[in-house]
């Protein structure tokens, strides 16, 4: 998996909905194409960029698919978006420090 190909199967907000999805529990792709709302062909060929991408794996349950997320590549981005997180927490703790020092509240505008 390359990060390219990462960043290219979540660029997709179907493919993100997918992700989303099997975040909470796999499915069945007979399930999946019900929840998202899009055709069988359509999520098949969605699975198939997030599965080569890493972010999903396939088993087979007699004669349904049933897909799983795949949390190494989900660590990996975290882990790439660690500095950017502290970097909003270091913004974010200053603008709380000068709303406290004004007195004002977000819900003052």
């Amino acid at each position: 998996m390359s990060d390219a190909a990462l960043w290219s199967a979540l660029a997709d907000p179907h493919r993100r909905a997918i992700v989303a999805l099997l975040l909470e529990r796999p499915r069945p792709v007979g399930e999946i194409v019900e929840t998202c709302g899009l055709s069988q062909p359509s999520t098949s060929k969605h699975l198939k960029v997030l599965r080569e991408a890493g972010l999903v794996r396939v088993r087979q349950d007699a004669q349904r698919r049933v897909y799983a997320l795949d949390p190494a590549p989900i660590a990996a981005l975290d882990a790439w978006l660690a500095p950017y997180r502290t970097l909003w927490n270091r913004s974010l703790d200053a603008l709380g420090r000068r709303l406290d020092e004004t007195g004002e509240t977000p819900d003052d505008t």
